[in-house]
């Protein structure tokens, strides 16, 4: 005998929230000093991790702070966008450049060599 209901399947594609990346771009007018100041008091990084962030956005001009999801991304980026010029250099005028992105291959440990 057939079974009277119909077959239902489990729920199994749920939509996983899409991690981002915000991702610190490099220039000429920031100190490493300043880097890793706002490092450390916007996203909380210790000084160790801070000074590797400041390394790698030099050196290679970009690097991944933070991965998170889209909300808290853009608002860490705004942050960035608005910690204001580094004192510490005259040519200095604003703020670092930040951008988010989706996060494809991992978070911000991929970026920044242990």
């Amino acid at each position: 005998m057939a079974n009277a209901y119909p077959q239902t399947k489990p729920e199994t594609d749920t939509d996983k929230p899409v991690p981002w990346n915000v991702v610190l771009l490099d220039d000429d007018f920031h100190t490493y000093e300043y880097v890793i100041e706002m490092m450390q008091k916007l996203f909380g990084h210790s000084k160790e991790r801070a000074f590797k962030i400041a390394q790698t956005v030099d050196s290679d001009g970009r690097v991944v702070c933070l991965t998170t999801h889209k909300e808290h991304a853009e608002l860490k980026s705004e942050q960035i966008l608005a910690y204001g010029r580094d004192w510490r250099m005259d040519s200095s005028v604003g703020s670092m450049s930040s951008i988010i992105e989706p996060a494809e291959f991992g978070g911000e440990d991929d970026e920044v060599g242990e």
